[in-house]
């Protein structure tokens, strides 16, 4: 199993109410939006993504779109790449 550590980050704690949300619900969502910004940024795959935020991979990826993140983060190039190798297999 892989080694974890964790990070203390500090915020108003008026802050969830003002939300309109409980503490744990606005901690759980601050970990997904780190962990949703180090995907969408290429930093870490979504298996890891999914890790940090304490989520299972499919509802990491599905869990995406609510926030306007792709799912799949590939550059123009990489796309017609992708594309050309399916036209090839056909």
């Amino acid at each position: 199993m892989e080694e974890v550590t964790q990070m203390t980050l500090e915020y108003p704690k008026e802050l969830p109410l003002l939300l309109k949300t409980s503490r744990s619900e606005f901690e759980a969502e601050v970990r997904f939006l780190a962990a949703a910004k180090l995907y969408e940024l290429g930093r870490i795959s979504s298996g890891k993504a999914a890790r940090m935020a304490g989520v299972p991979r499919a509802e990491f990826i599905t869990k995406l779109g609510q926030y306007g993140i792709p799912a799949v983060n590939l550059s123009g190039d990489e796309v017609l790449e992708e594309v050309k190798a399916a036209l090839e297999q056909d």
